[in-house]
């Protein structure tokens, strides 16, 4: 006779692998279409005025703007933010300086 508390034991909490949560292949044919992008966004780690060099990238290198839905993890290229003051509505496919 089988032991139901030994064999509920050797069960694992869950049988699901990386792979059940995320599609690596996507999320690399995804990086690949904007790896230039965001390797110019790169240059903005360890900065002083993020907001400042963001707008001045920004401006020499509109196409970055592509790559923020992704780096949001977001799958609309419209994103809707609101602060205390104003409502925004971002519109990343569209090349224009909205810092």
């Amino acid at each position: 006779m089988r032991s139901f508390n030994e064999w509920l034991g050797k069960m694992r909490p869950s049988i699901n692998s990386y792979n059940y949560y995320v599609d690596f292949e996507k999320v690399y044919e995804n990086v690949d279409t904007i790896k230039i992008e965001l390797n110019i966004m790169n240059s903005l780690i360890g900065s002083k005025n993020i907001k400042a060099d963001f707008t001045t990238l920004l401006g020499r290198y509109p196409e970055i703007l592509k790559c923020i839905p992704t780096l949001l993890a977001v799958r609309q290229s419209e994103i809707y933010a609101q602060d205390d003051e104003e409502a925004f509505l971002y519109n990343f496919n569209k090349n224009e300086l909205f810092c």
